[in-house]
């Protein structure tokens, strides 16, 4: 496998832990209200033309039905998305067969590096339910934009073409018709986490 990049620019970080701070505040936090999650916001979500990890294209009805986890990142991070992809990967087996009933996501932001082989490659030291999307620049910035998603490569000076990227760093918890209900924190307490997805299931 490719050598991942070992560290973040210091500029990049800071970008990166504004964003997060600037998105905890539009989303705010998890709380139902009858089942609903009302938040204030712009809709989060929509239609979508993505590659899979095995080569197929796939569109947001395929996720329609039932409830989704999908994260943003790329496969070259080296420290944001590892960590939430094996959180992600803990919290399935402590929902034990719950997590059969939710749709699993990775979407790499990096349209140039990650195709279907590398995201296949990358997703084998997880849980194998995660899935990975992949696409072109058209096609990542449609689905970045229509979740709210902020991304932007970042030059790390190591040789020509060598970068990092920038992203948000939280979970979008989705309901079955596609719309969005909260998300997982980076770095939120695991027992948290657990039971916003164990109130995603059973919501439907």
């Amino acid at each position: 496998m490719r050598p991942r990049i070992v560290a973040l620019v210091a500029g990049g970080a800071f970008a990166l832990a504004a964003t997060l701070t600037a998105f905890t505040m539009l989303v705010g936090s998890w709380a139902p209200q009858n089942g609903v999650r009302t938040t204030g916001v712009a809709a989060v979500g929509g239609p979508f033309t993505l590659t899979d990890e095995t080569g197929r294209q796939v569109t947001e009805a395929e996720l329609l039905g039932r409830p989704s986890v999908i994260f943003f990142g790329f496969t070259y991070c080296p420290d944001v998305c590892p960590t939430t992809l094996y959180e992600m990967s803990n919290l399935m087996e402590r929902l034990g067969p719950k997590a059969d009933r939710m749709n699993w996501v990775f979407v790499s932001v990096d349209w140039e590096r990650d195709g279907p082989e590398e995201m296949r490659a990358y997703l084998q030291a997880f849980d194998e339910r995660i899935r990975g999307f992949t696409g072109t620049k058209e096609q990542i910035d449609a689905i970045t934009s229509a979740y709210k998603v902020f991304y932007e490569r970042v030059p790390t000076g190591e040789g020509e073409g060598d970068y990092t990227i920038n992203h948000t760093a939280s979970v979008f918890l989705m309901d079955g018709k596609g719309g969005f209900v909260g998300t997982l924190g980076y770095g939120e307490d695991a027992d948290t986490m657990l039971a916003k997805l164990e109130r995603l299931a059973a919501g439907g």
